[in-house]
């Protein structure tokens, strides 16, 4: 018997329901009937007791000692006899049928319904304690073994590998192994190709050393088993893997009529698993199926009309199988067409009657397959059913599918293959009955009826769970499963029929129930319940574990909490034993149980305090007792002072270039650390130069148009923390005032005054107060604020908004709040400081006239149901004690609603089934009445981890990196909550390359929602991956499905890694590479591009070709001048793969080339060369002058080359210079560099420097004077002048 003071659920500090709520109320701590139920109470909700961080105190029992002084008497009596009783068998050494006697015996007094009722409740435990995840209690605490992982029924294994058939275990001590085949002994150790895993039971048969694996075909179980009982797994049929081969034939040629129907028949090896079939021509080019062409689910292929256009082509049937990847192709089929049209004319085939056009005689239709009018199938629930119509005639039928007596599922009906095929996914019994499919075209149609039978392999209703009791408790194991026909159930213990085990006084089995009464010691045991019918079975293990632990503490011991004055806290004192502790609190060792008034004890043991003041600090201590002993643990509480901001920052309104300080003065506690920080429209703040921050203030100097915004001061310890806003408007510089107002500053409002409170009502008062000076801005706005003292003390709300042209307003109110009003005024500046407060105001109470808002209801554990809502407000509570009254009941049952009266904003309901509907109600009540009828609205009780994993999963390799996934879907009860999405669950296991090592990190895809397919991409190529599946809801993880390994084609190389381009010198450039990181497949070698370019030139592109070890090269520069941009990527099979590029290094004279490149394009330069072709021309002019006083000046022995005779200089040898703008000098070229090279072509000014060649320097200036040149022979008359320089030439002027 587990008492009142002991009742609570396993981590959760909330109120949770009592089953049959409507029948007494445990939670309120009263009976409405006689004392004796109390026991019912007491006997409630057993569990661990742990912690919760979560929330509001929802007044729950305040203790039998309070509220019920006669009843906690005789309660305390009642367990004084329970602890003696204990005590004289443990003395007298009673044995457990002498313990029910003495416990019969003190329930004689209560009348025969109680007991009734009491039998009822014990029957409805599901397990009475839970272990705690503490490693240290795990590990102490014995139990008998868990079959936790374990091979699929049906498992079929590749031929080629080894064969591997899991069972793994958990216990404590930890479980031995071992197996039978066949329903025999499996002697591993006489077999050297079989041997167990380590700390394991999973079986490995090893073939590397030769052997059949069809040898070892059979039907597999697994016992694990320790001191405490004996776990079974699933009975495994392990199956290998048949991919047989075509069996060798010669068709001949298929010859039909066209427009007659024709079936070609694809009859595949029968393999292991089946096998997939697909069509195509000998080729391998797919055949194109239309409404007139089509495959079927048996794998043939069916024409409904036979066109000419079909003999253009072969057909040859495929056949994929799973494991060996190998697809084996039928000989092909050779269509002859014998028609009456022998042109194949290819303009007819978009004629609109086609058939007519080639003279083939229109047909009614009928049915290739299923033959006959009717026909028969059978699914089993949970399966894909899937009906399929194949019809011939001329027009091509068309098909529609159709129910008798109702409609197509439309939620889970598709239509497959051009409508021949009807798909029902996660098929009901509601989904049995006749379906029928019709045919037709234009000249008739035709029905086939389908008669659908829905049967069921075995399914859980209530699957067996582990039980853990205490010394003399009581419980059940229930195993309820539903199937068609309907299953049998078999009890095992220890893998033993419980027919054939010793009796033991303390079971009972009724049916699908095992009742344990005054469990022992001795009872510990595993129990197997195995359900079946001839569609399947269902095996499930639960142990039933009897624990005896003295009390224990979970948490570290003289924790110290601190906490704010005023605030709410709740000190956790986490505990483990067995039976279950009773739990009590004192403060600073005085001798009374804290419990009522400031102080609520929670069902888990956490105490909470409602309002934390300064006399609540101290030395709390939380003592756990059960019979075994007793432990205790310390909580240090102490209470700091809050954080407020006293002197808060103020609305202000600058101009640019001002300075600017915003006030924060805090008060705080002086033992916590205070940190005072600012943000700006919400973001934190960067202090820049132009601020500074102290411990009071924020100074911001020179403000600017971007200081403008929200500064929010941000006073924080590592308790509490406060903030106060103000908001900073910069005014733009603006032009001189045009009249005295417009010069007048503005500012905020001053404060309104002297409010005034008139027209008293119950629901409205009349506001009256004086505006204060509008400071040059007229007053746009007035805010009335209220502050209530009930609910949020100190704090203020807005009420309304008026204009600014009104002093007074009435303000409508709600009952029962007393308000106290102040009213803020608003001009474009800014906000005037609040006016001060009115005198207070009580309206009357009412009954509330609303009710909570989002109201919900979700499962927090798998066996619970958290009801939540948002609290109503001050202004809604409308009279004292305000509370809520919560009603729940089971969705679609007419079973009355339970309710509860709640204080807080959450309410746990107990003991509830796995996610299943329930109708809720929240409605508000206070000492006035309760609220309007709330709205229903539906929960949902908690989820629960899937039971079952994704069958079937096929793996589609679509390309190097991603893989297609199909699987079948699990049955909706086996979610047991939300389907939130499939999860598969993949590694890379390894390369196909040696010596690669490869991270084997596990990665996840997920495909939300119930969906059958997926597509998993961002693969390696060219590599091993093994891969499960998961279903997901909001619990979690479901088992993991099979493991499906896959191999990814190869691909294309990921970039060389470590690229480098080197310049030893101006002739060569030499290149060096590393092999890729990912090769994703075989390297066949390295292509390396590379172009030279200068500035925005790119030269012929050139191509070079490596082996795959080459790691070097070199290239040899055309000119010293050029760079080159190389791109070198890796070669597989597959392609080219990711390039790497670089350039070349710049020349060491680029910089200079690239200058004189650039000036030859500028303005300015072209101007300069202008200026001096001007002074060249004046230099010439003044030659001809001084030629026509002295002769002529032969200037041909000046030129490199002599003239030609086409060279009209030649008349008279004389030098003749003509000016063409924007253009070089006749005869001469500009080099790449830029320099200008001498040719053919008249006199250069070189030839008239003195020493040294003639130059320009950069700025485009002359280097070195013009000299005269003179020949050492001296001539008359036109070959007699002495050839002068103009400069000498000037100066002969002079």
């Amino acid at each position: 018997m587990r008492w009142l003071a002991a009742r609570g659920a396993a981590g959760d500090a909330r109120e949770v329901a009592a089953p049959g709520a409507d029948i007494w109320d445990c939670a309120q701590g009263w009976s409405r009937s006689s004392w004796r139920l109390i026991d019912l109470c007491a006997i409630w909700e057993p569990g661990v007791f742990l912690p919760s961080a979560a929330a509001d105190g929802s007044r729950a029992s305040t203790g039998v000692g309070k509220s019920r002084p006669n009843e906690a008497e005789k309660l305390s009596t009642v367990r004084k006899a329970h602890i003696e009783r204990h005590k004289a068998s443990r003395a007298c050494g009673l044995g457990s049928r002498e313990q029910g006697l003495v416990l019969r015996m003190a329930r004689q007094q209560a009348p025969p319904w109680v007991h009734v009722a009491l039998i009822f409740f014990l029957l409805s435990l599901g397990g009475a304690i839970e272990i705690p995840m503490d490693p240290s209690i795990q590990n102490e605490l014995t139990q008998p073994p868990t079959i936790t992982k374990q091979s699929v029924k049906d498992h079929i294994v590749d031929p080629r590998d080894n064969i591997l058939i899991e069972c793994e275990a958990k216990g404590n001590p930890a479980p031995s192994f071992h197996w039978t085949r066949n329903s025999r002994f499996f002697n591993i150790a006489k077999d050297p190709r079989v041997s167990m895993r380590r700390r394991s039971g999973t079986l490995v048969i090893d073939f590397r050393s030769g052997g059949r694996p069809e040898e070892y075909e059979g039907e597999y179980q697994c016992f694990a088993r320790n001191k405490f009982g004996t776990a079974l797994s699933n009975r495994i049929r392990l199956q290998v893997s048949k991919s047989p081969l075509w069996p060798k034939e010669n068709l001949d040629p298929v010859v039909v009529q066209e427009g007659a129907p024709l079936t070609l028949q694809c009859n595949p090896p029968p393999g292991l698993p089946s096998p997939v079939i697909f069509w195509m021509s000998s080729s391998m080019e797919p055949i194109t199926q239309d409404k007139r062409v089509s495959q079927g689910h048996n794998g043939d292929l069916y024409f409904s009309n036979v066109m000419l256009q079909d003999m253009q082509t072969d057909y040859s049937c495929n056949a994929r199988f799973h494991f060996t990847h190998t697809i084996q192709q039928k000989n092909p089929f050779t269509l002859k067409v014998l028609t009456n049209n022998p042109y194949n004319d290819s303009s007819l085939r978009n004629h609109p009657d086609i058939y007519s056009a080639r003279g083939v005689a229109e047909r009614t239709p009928s049915f290739m397959y299923p033959q006959g009018t009717s026909s028969s199938q059978m699914v089993l629930r949970g399966m894909d059913l899937l009906l399929e119509c194949i019809a011939s005639g001329v027009p091509t039928p068309d098909i529609a599918w159709y129910k008798k007596g109702g409609d197509l599922p439309s939620n889970k009906a598709k239509f497959e293959n051009f409508n021949k095929a009807l798909r029902i996914t996660n098929v009901s019994e509601e989904d049995s009955g006749e379906y029928f499919c019709l045919a037709s075209n234009k000249m008739g149609s035709i029905r086939h009826t389908i008669s659908v039978r829905v049967k069921a392999a075995p399914y859980w209703l209530d699957e067996p769970k582990n039980l853990i009791l205490a010394p003399g408790e009581d419980g059940r194991l229930v195993c309820r499963a539903n199937g068609n026909p309907k299953p049998t159930v078999q009890w095992m213990v220890n893998g033993e029929p419980l027919q054939s085990a010793p009796p033991n006084p303390n079971r009972e089995v009724a049916g699908d129930t095992i009742i344990f009464r005054d469990t022992q010691i001795s009872s510990r045991a595993v129990y197997q319940c195995n359900t079946s019918n001839e569609h399947g079975y269902l095996l499930a293990n639960a142990f039933v574990s009897v624990l005896d632990v003295p009390p224990r503490m979970l948490s570290p011991r003289n924790q110290l909490i601190r906490v704010i004055l005023y605030n709410r806290t709740r000190l956790d004192c986490p505990f483990f034993g067995s039976p279950i502790p009773t739990l009590r609190w004192f403060k600073n060792g005085q001798g009374s149980n804290l419990d009522g008034g400031n102080y609520h004890v929670y069902e888990n043991g956490s105490l909470e305090i409602k309002m934390i003041r300064k006399e609540d600090q101290g030395i709390y201590t939380c003592v756990a007792t059960n019979i075994l002993g007793k432990a205790e643990n310390q909580v240090r509480l102490e209470v700091k002072d809050p954080t407020r901001i006293y002197r808060m920052p103020e609305d202000q309104v600058a101009k640019r270039g001002t300075t600017v300080q915003l006030e924060c003065r805090v008060k705080h506690d002086p033992s916590l650390k205070l940190t005072v920080s600012w943000l700006k429209d919400d973001e934190p703040l960067y202090i820049g130069n132009r601020m500074k921050k102290e411990d009071d203030s924020l100074t911001i100097f020179g403000v600017a148009e971007r200081d403008q915004g929200s500064y929010t001061c941000m006073a924080s310890t590592e308790l509490d923390q406060d903030l106060a806003k103000a908001y900073l408007t910069v005014l733009a510089d603006q032009a001189t005032p045009t009249n005295r107002l417009a010069a007048l500053p503005k500012g905020r409002p001053d404060r309104p005054r002297d409010l005034e409170l008139t027209d008293l009502a119950e629901r409205s008062v009349r506001l009256t107060w004086i505006p204060g000076d509008d400071n040059n801005s007229p007053i746009t706005d007035y805010v009335v604020q209220f502050e209530e003292d009930q609910f949020q003390p100190g704090v203020w709300h807005d009420h309304s908004k008026f204009p600014g042209s009104v002093n007074s307003a009435v303000l409508h109110l709600s009952p029962y709040v007393n308000y106290q009003f102040r009213v803020i005024a608003v001009n474009e500046v800014g906000s005037s400081h609040p006016s001060l407060p009115s005198e207070r105001y009580r309206t009357s109470g009412a009954p509330p006239e609303s009710n909570p808002s989002d109201v919900k209801g979700e499962g927090t554990r798998k066996n619970n149901m958290e009801i939540t809502w948002t609290p109503m407000n001050a202004t809604s509570a409308f009279g004292p004690n305000l509370r809520y009254i919560v009603k729940w009941r089971r969705r679609e049952t007419r079973e009355t609603w339970n309710n509860v009266t709640v204080w807080g904003s959450r309410y746990v309901v107990g003991q509830t089934p796995v996610y299943v509907p329930y109708e809720i109600r929240v409605q508000a009540e206070n000492d006035f009445g309760k609220g309007p009828e709330p709205d229903t609205v539906i929960g949902y009780s908690g989820e629960d981890y899937p039971r079952a994993a994704p069958t079937e999963v096929k793996i589609r390799v679509l390309n190097s990196t991603a893989i297609s996934l199909q699987w079948n879907r699990v049955y909706s009860d086996t979610v047991q909550g939300q389907l939130r999405e499939y999860r598969a669950y993949y590694w890379r296991e390894s390369s196909l390359l040696k010596n690669l090592w490869v991270s084997q990190k596990r990665q996840q895809a997920s495909f939300p929602g119930d969906r059958p397919r997926g597509v998993v991409a961002r693969l390696f190529p060219y590599s091993n991956y093994k891969l499960e599946m998961v279903v997901v809801n909001g619990r979690g993880d479901g088992p993991r499905s099979e493991t499906k390994e896959f191999t990814t084609p190869e691909g294309v190389p990921s970039a060389p890694r470590r690229f480098r381009v080197r310049q030893p010198n101006l002739e060569t450039i030499n290149l060096e590479w590393d092999h890729p990181e990912h090769p994703n497949g075989i390297l066949i070698g390295y292509t390396l591009r590379y172009v030279p370019f200068n500035g925005t030139k790119l030269g012929k592109q050139m191509v070079e070709n490596f082996s795959p070890n080459q790691t070097k090269f070199s290239v040899q520069r055309a000119d010293p001048v050029s760079r080159y941009r190389f791109s070198l990527s890796a070669r597989t099979q597959v392609g080219s793969g990711e390039a790497a590029t670089e350039e070349s290094p710049a020349p060491p004279n680029e910089a200079y080339t690239n200058n004189q490149a650039d000036i030859a394009t500028q303005g300015w330069f072209i101007g300069l060369m202008c200026a001096i072709a001007l002074l060249v021309l004046i230099l010439l002019i003044v030659c001809f002058i001084k030629r026509s006083r002295g002769g002529k000046y032969p200037v041909r022995e000046k030129k490199d080359v002599p003239l030609g005779p086409e060279d009209p200089k030649e008349e008279d040898g004389s030098f003749d210079y003509s000016d063409e703008d924007n253009k070089p000098l006749q005869g001469s070229q500009t080099s790449l560099d830029g320099t200008i090279k001498q040719q053919e072509s008249d006199d250069s000014l070189v030839d008239y420097g003195e020493g040294g060649e003639g130059q320009f320097n950069e700025d485009g200036s002359f280097i070195g004077q013009y000299t005269v040149k003179k020949d050492k022979e001296e001539t008359e008359g036109n070959e007699s002048s002495e050839a002068t320089s103009p400069v000498n030439a000037i100066y002969s002027l002079a």
